[in-house]
């Protein structure tokens, strides 16, 4: 599908010069003097490279769709992480590379969706909130609980999350994979 660069977002596919990007960040700059442009920063799914690519505000680039398979995360194998059709039953094995930023709340058995091209699977897509288990967090300091103050935490995945100073060890909270941000208790 062929889009105008200013309709370009983040997380969008993109084929630029015969290979598959993925958009990271995008930002319109509009000079005082002269054309608007889109500056791009991008990450090849071959190799894993970032880039930065200006695109003048008339140019039209190619935007990939990729399509949805529902799949349960099985377990991890080193740096290879295994996931299973929920339908077919097929089993396919994705390389950490492909998973950087859904690793910090990814946990057995999970439900997710993998992105493929062609047959070829390019990136899983999380649920919007998930529950984790917060295994680690700094005790409540007396009288803080009239501020909006966060204390740091770490979650059962080993990522680490800023949560509200009434949460102890133990509790199961939902965590935004988006943003990683605390939403509430579950």
């Amino acid at each position: 599908m062929i889009i105008n660069v200013t309709a370009i977002r983040v997380g969008h596919i993109l084929e630029v010069d015969k290979q598959l990007w993925r958009v990271m960040k995008t930002h319109h700059v509009t000079p005082g003097k002269g054309v608007a442009c889109m500056q791009v920063e991008m990450r090849n799914l071959e190799t894993s490279n970032k880039t930065n690519k200006r695109f003048n505000s008339t140019e039209k680039v190619e935007r990939i769709t990729l399509s949805q398979v529902p799949m349960q995360y099985l377990y991890a194998d080193g740096t290879d992480y295994h996931f299973m059709n929920t339908e077919t039953y097929d089993q396919i094995t994705l390389n950490n590379n492909l998973l950087e930023d859904v690793l910090p709340y990814l946990l057995p058995e999970m439900q997710v969706m993998v992105e493929f091209h062609e047959e070829r699977p390019l990136s899983v897509k999380l649920p919007m909130s998930v529950v984790l288990e917060l295994i680690e967090c700094d005790a409540a300091i007396k009288g803080q609980t009239a501020t909006s103050s966060y204390k740091p935490g770490k979650l059962e995945t080993g990522a680490s999350i800023l949560v509200p100073p009434f949460l102890e060890s133990g509790t199961k909270i939902k965590v935004n994979t988006e943003s990683g941000e605390y939403i509430e208790r579950a």
